[in-house]
């Protein structure tokens, strides 16, 4: 622990939101094993990934943002309200403006394009992954100043852990789908892993930004958290819906909030 507090803060969000995106891919190799994945599978996976990011966007970033808000003096509420919804109105934007295709779905969504169904579909999921890496990278800018390093190194690998854990699903609930419409195995692979390659570059990005200017770290947070549960709401429940049954999204929403409010609870 004392040698990961001596790297630089950019350095230590680099590793974790590596560690992240290795999960993605880990987890997109699973299509290497599995030609199919059963809908009621899929469910689990979509709702297990939408409870992780839910329980993160409060125990990890909304909560610590309150707390940081009201050590700056500043007017939490406010502060906190603000960023959380421009989180997601930045999501929202990107999504109006980005042309890209959701799994499952039979129109792209966005501004029209020639573009391949392939790379809109990637597109989709990059979206999605870029408040993930942007919550890790938020997280451990925090360390900055903090009272307690250890302590805030904690909490910052605990997120970073829970997105890794949410990833692996996630990146067989992308490879696998792409591989059942037809795309060869090397690319369903490939673009299931590559959606989560934005991470790290937002991890870093993210870092940077609080690093530079602290007085900001309450808003990052939440603006981390509403980016989130904008992409819960309007990506991964509607994606898990389409398949029917709610009740295995629902059991996989439980299990995910479960798992990340412990590790938050008892390591953060």
């Amino acid at each position: 622990m004392e040698k990961l507090l001596t790297l630089p803060l950019w350095q230590l969000a680099l590793l974790a939101t590596l560690f992240t995106y290795g999960m993605t891919a880990l987890g997109a190799a699973l299509v290497f094993f599995f030609k199919e994945i059963k809908p009621n599978a899929l469910k689990l996976m979509l709702g297990f990934a939408s409870g992780i990011m839910v329980a993160a966007s409060f125990w990890s970033l909304l909560d610590p943002a309150i707390e940081k808000a009201e050590e700056n003096g500043q007017i939490a509420w406010l502060i906190v309200a603000a960023g959380f919804a421009c989180g997601g109105l930045v999501l929202y934007l990107a999504d109006r403006i980005l042309p890209h295709l959701h799994i499952g779905a039979s129109e792209p969504e966005g501004k029209k394009t020639s573009w391949q169904r392939s790379v809109l579909l990637v597109l989709s999921i990059t979206l999605h992954n870029i408040p993930e890496g942007l919550a890790v990278g938020v997280a451990f800018g925090a360390l900055q100043g903090s009272n307690n390093m250890e302590q805030a190194l904690i909490g910052a690998m605990t997120i970073a852990l829970g997105m890794g854990i949410q990833n692996f699903p996630e990146g067989a609930a992308v490879s696998i789908p792409l591989r059942q419409e037809g795309m060869s195995l090397g690319k369903s692979f490939f673009y299931g892993q590559a959606s989560g390659i934005v991470e790290p570059i937002f991890g870093v990005l993210g870092v940077l930004l609080v690093t530079s200017m602290a007085s900001i770290l309450p808003f990052a947070l939440a603006f981390a958290a509403g980016a989130m549960i904008y992409v819960v709401a309007e990506e991964l429940i509607p994606e898990a819906k389409q398949y029917g049954n709610d009740h295995y999204m629902v059991f996989g929403l439980m299990a995910g909030f479960i798992i990340m409010m412990i590790l938050d609870v008892a390591l953060g």
